[in-house]
């Protein structure tokens, strides 16, 4: 750090967190990795996103709702969960958040999947590209079947 006294130190470190999480919502771990990037102390990082949270400036529970609704139009539950995981979020609170999106998967898949097809595929291969495409943006296989096949079955 350019700076050797802790008082100015807390305070960049401070006004860098919230700099961040005005932007958008952040995850602590992901958070945490952008600060120690910048130079700062991971004992002073700890310190500070431990009273940001008993604030309720940082929550992982939040930050995963805000990420879900900004990226359910283009992926799947399963790219949404693996995402989630790599920027540190739990288990319980990915499942959580998830579960509750689940109903409306099949409609977000027929419109992925009417977005950049439009219509049936005219061959077997055509169709293969059609669901490795879906799968890519992390559908299930069986959600996939249905959106292609435009089947309510379950």
């Amino acid at each position: 750090m350019p700076e050797s006294g802790t008082e100015p130190q807390a305070h960049k470190l401070r006004e860098r967190a919230l700099g961040l999480l005005a932007r958008r919502e952040h995850s602590r771990v992901e958070l945490t990795r952008k600060l120690e990037q910048a130079g700062f102390d991971a004992a002073d990082i700890r310190t500070l996103l431990d009273g940001f949270e008993a604030k309720k400036w940082l929550s992982d529970q939040r930050f995963a709702e805000s990420y879900v609704a900004d990226h359910r139009a283009r992926a799947g539950s399963i790219k949404l969960a693996y995402d989630l995981r790599q920027r540190g979020v739990s288990d319980a609170i990915i499942s959580s958040v998830l579960s509750e999106n689940r109903d409306s998967e099949l409609d977000r898949a027929r419109e992925v999947w009417q977005k950049k097809f439009g219509s049936p595929a005219a061959d077997a291969a055509e169709k293969a590209r059609h669901i490795r495409f879906m799968l890519s943006r992390g559908f299930t296989s069986e959600i996939v079947r249905r959106a292609i096949n435009n089947t309510d079955d379950t």
